[in-house]
């Protein structure tokens, strides 16, 4: 979502971009490509819950980081946001005008909530719209698919089924819902998750599904024994490296009007499933008095 926040004479000069949390209702490891690359199927949803990115007209590129994550993350060409600008401008000279970006980094970093990617898709959304410029659609997805896997999910930012490396996306739609995220406090690297994924045996070992047909789930208690069919294949591995995430699980499942747990893509962050904001409100502030260092948050998928 792009908000306008200032109009100059040669169009926009300064906007205020979300990016939205990422979370993976369920997540199937189906295969691997020989470049390395795992082929997935997902059902993702955003949260309303995310960081910020503010762009304002400059003569260069530039980023800060700033906010209650903000320690975790360098603002150097190597940060996520800074690639997709400067791939940007490369993709289309001359059309993308240079910005001083400014990130409010309110998601915990390698959380399993596409964070950096949701980042990084703000960041192409809006230097479109600082430029006035309308990409085309089939060059901006090919960018974003080099970025990485998350960030076409993020780019079209609506829940979906997403399948191959993360860049097929079929749109669905999710019933009115609640939902609680709870982080422990501890980043978990994907590589490290995926890694340990293939060294247990990884897609030999998992269990084959069928490939989801649903689009839409008339509310949510269908909706969650439809998830309940399903699971994370990167559970399993994520508990060898961080066995907090169990724990995590079983306060989630304990919570009052729960009617899923599980973690979100890579980990460490789980959610509760419930049946509408004052419930995940409520079970938020439960587990908020009883493990104050935990990250804890009580929003709604989109």
């Amino acid at each position: 979502m792009t908000v306008s926040k200032e109009q100059g004479g040669h169009g926009t000069a300064r906007i205020l971009e979300w990016a939205a949390a990422k979370v993976n209702l369920w997540l199937h490891v189906t295969g691997r490509r020989d470049d390395g690359y795992h082929c997935l199927e997902s059902l993702v949803a955003f949260a309303g819950i995310g960081d910020s990115l503010e762009l304002e007209r400059a003569d260069c590129f530039s980023l800060d980081v700033r906010g209650p994550f903000a320690d975790r993350l360098r603002a150097g060409d190597d940060n996520l946001v800074m690639r997709a600008a400067l791939g940007l401008a490369r993709t289309f000279p001359n059309r993308i005008h240079p910005a001083r970006m400014s990130l409010t980094k309110t998601l915990p970093v390698s959380s399993g909530l596409g964070g950096g990617s949701a980042d990084a898709a703000a960041a192409l959304r809006g230097l479109c719209a600082l430029s006035g410029f309308t990409a085309d659609r089939e060059r901006l997805f090919a960018l974003s698919r080099r970025l990485g896997a998350d960030v076409p999910a993020c780019l079209a930012g609506h829940a979906a089924l997403i399948s191959g490396i993360g860049d097929c996306l079929s749109p669905v739609r999710l019933p009115p819902n609640g939902v609680v995220l709870v982080n422990p406090g501890v980043e978990l690297s994907t590589w490290e998750v995926f890694d340990r994924f293939d060294h247990d045996g990884g897609v030999e070992t998992a269990t084959c599904r069928p490939v989801c047909s649903d689009r839409s789930w008339r509310n949510i208690n269908r909706l969650a024994q439809a998830l309940a069919g399903r699971g994370n294949d990167l559970e399993r591995p994520a508990l060898t490296v961080l066995p907090e995430i169990d724990r995590v699980l079983a306060v989630l499942e304990s919570c009052p009007g729960a009617l899923l747990a599980r973690m979100s893509g890579s980990g460490a962050t789980c959610f509760a499933l419930l049946s509408c904001l004052d419930e995940a409100h409520n079970a938020a502030r439960m587990i908020k008095a009883d493990h104050p260092h935990w990250w804890v948050v009580a929003t709604q998928l989109a």
